[in-house]
C-alpha cells in the first residue's frame, strides 16, 4: 500500500476513535485514555530501559494505569480520596522491586522508570480534570483542545515545508527539520482555530483568553513535541512505536498533547473559566 494513502486511512480511523472517545460515553473515554497510558508508558521505557528491569516497568505501567483510574474516579465519580494510597503501595513495590533484581549494573535506569509516570502518567491522569465538570462528562472541551494542538501541528508543517525548508531552524540539534517558519505557521493557524472555536461555541469564554489559550497551547505543545524527539535522539530511535501503520506510536502521536492539555486546563482554571 501507497505510504500515504496508509497514513491517510489510519489518520482518519485514529481521529475517528479519538473523537468517539470523547463524545460517546465516559467509559468509551476511560477506556481509550487508560489504553494510550499503557501503551505510552510501554513506548517510552522500550525506548529508554530495553528489556532492563523488566518486572519494576510493568509495576509502573501498573501505577500508570492506576494513577489515571484513581482520579477518574475521584473527579468522575466521586470516590473517596483515600483510593489515592493505592498508588503510594504501588510506588513502594515499584521501589522494592528495583532492589530485589540480581544484576544491578544498570540501576541508574531506574530514573526512567519514574520519568515515565511524571511525563507521560500524571498529565494523562489530569485529563480526567478537563472532561469531568460539574459533575457530569463533558468531552467537547478536550475535543476543542485536540483541535489546536491539530491546527498547529498542520499549520508547522505546511509553513515549514513552503518557508523553512531554507530558513532559520527551531532546534537543530534536536530535529533538524523544524524551522522558525513552521513554528509561527503553527501559532498562526492555532489561533484562528481558537477563534472559530469561539465562533461555534465549542469555546465559552472571551475571545482574548482563546486567543492566549492558543498561544500558550500551541507553545507548550512545539516543546512536548522537542521533549520527546530529544529521548528519540538520546537512544536512537526514529518513532516511539508503530501502533499507528505510517504514523509511528502513540507516544509520538500524543508528544505535543500532553505538555499542550495540561498547560491550557490549568490557564483557564487559574483564570475561573473552567
Amino acid at each position: 500500500m501507497n505510504t500515504t494513502v496508509k497514513r491517510t486511512i489510519f489518520g482518519v480511523l485514529f481521529l475517528a476513535i479519538m473523537l468517539g472517545g470523547l463524545l460517546f460515553h465516559p467509559i468509551a473515554y476511560s477506556v481509550l485514555f487508560l489504553f494510550m497510558t499503557v501503551v505510552m508508558m510501554w513506548e517510552f521505557y522500550r525506548m529508554t530501559m530495553g528489556n532492563n528491569y523488566k518486572a519494576a516497568q510493568y509495576i509502573a505501567i501498573a501505577l500508570g494505569a492506576c494513577l489515571f483510574l484513581t482520579v477518574l474516579g475521584i473527579v468522575g465519580y466521586e470516590l473517596p480520596h483515600k483510593l489515592i494510597g493505592v498508588n503510594i503501595l504501588l510506588l513502594l513495590a515499584l521501589m522494592i522491586a528495583t532492589l530485589m533484581e540480581k544484576d544491578k549494573t544498570e540501576f541508574k535506569l531506574n530514573s526512567f522508570l519514574y520519568t515515565g509516570i511524571l511525563y507521560i502518567a500524571a498529565p494523562l491522569a489530569m485529563t480526567n480534570f478537563v472532561v469531568f465538570r460539574e459533575g457530569s462528562f463533558k468531552g467537547l472541551l478536550m475535543v476543542a483542545f485536540f483541535c489546536i494542538i491539530w491546527a498547529s501541528d498542520v499549520g508547522a508543517y505546511c509553513f515549514g515545508m513552503l518557508f523553512g525548508k531554507n530558513g532559520k531552524k527551531l532546534f537543530p540539534s534536536i530535529s533538524p527539520k523544524k524551522s522558525w517558519a513552521g513554528f509561527w505557521g503553527g501559532l498562526a493557524l492555532a489561533m484562528i482555530t481558537s477563534v472559530i472555536l469561539w465562533a461555534v461555541g465549542m469555546f465559552p469564554f472571551p475571545i482574548w483568553h482563546c486567543l492566549l489559550l492558543a498561544v500558550i497551547m500551541n507553545v507548550l505543545g512545539v516543546y512536548g513535541d522537542l521533549f520527546e524527539s530529544q529521548w528519540k535522539r538520546t537512544f536512537g530511535f526514529k518513532d516511539s512505536g508503530s501502533i499507528i501503520p505510517g504514523h509511528g506510536g502513540l507516544l509520538d502521536r500524543f508528544d505535543s498533547a500532553i505538555f499542550a492539555i495540561p498547560a491550557g486546563f490549568i490557564y483557564l482554571a487559574i483564570n475561573g473559566l473552567v
